[in-house]
């Protein structure tokens, strides 16, 4: 487990209760990004030093990827278990410029139902609750260094979408524009 001074426990306090919606968005979508798709093995990026939170744990297994540690999961699990990410999902904080901002996650536009929504979507303290884990993790070196790393790969797949992809000139409301919170 880790110590509770850690950055990714506090933060993972702080988004204990608060949520996308008034309710639990998976039982909206039957929750859709807890299932892998035949053939896929998916799951969450653990932020640096969550892996304790999960080593010798039944239901979960670690997998080493360049990005990081994947947590893989039945699909299932107590909502209190969840990783970080998954507590932040749809969201992402970003590093911009030396500060933490809020977007909607490039990656969960292909399982979200809530992404199509945009940040205004969401509740506003769950918003805020993601800005302040962002600034809490951007306290830190190795945190910051993987939002970095989360942002780069944001960027990447932003720009491959509107290359794949054109829209109008204008970012959309659902590609979250980092300019919001």
């Amino acid at each position: 487990m880790l110590p509770p001074e850690h950055p990714v426990a506090r933060c993972r306090a702080l988004l204990r209760d608060v949520t996308p919606l008034q309710e639990d968005c998976g039982r909206l979508c039957g929750a859709a990004c807890c299932r892998s798709l035949p053939g896929e093995e998916t799951g969450m990026l653990l932020f640096p030093g969550e892996e304790a939170c999960y080593e010798g744990r039944a239901g979960f297994r670690m997998k080493p990827t360049p990005a990081g540690t994947l947590l893989i999961c039945g699909g299932v699990c107590d909502r209190g278990e969840r990783p970080l990410a998954c507590r932040m999902f749809p969201l992402l904080p970003l590093w911009r410029d030396g500060a933490v901002k809020v977007a909607v996650d490039a990656r969960s536009r292909a399982v979200c139902p809530l992404a199509e929504m945009g940040l205004r979507g969401l509740r506003e303290d769950f918003r805020a609750a993601v800005r302040r884990c962002g600034e809490l993790l951007a306290e830190d070196d190795e945190q910051q260094t993987f939002l970095i790393r989360l942002t780069r790969t944001h960027d990447e797949l932003r720009a491959l979408r509107r290359e794949l992809m054109p829209s109008p000139s204008e970012p959309s409301r659902h590609e979250g524009g980092d300019r919001l919170v």
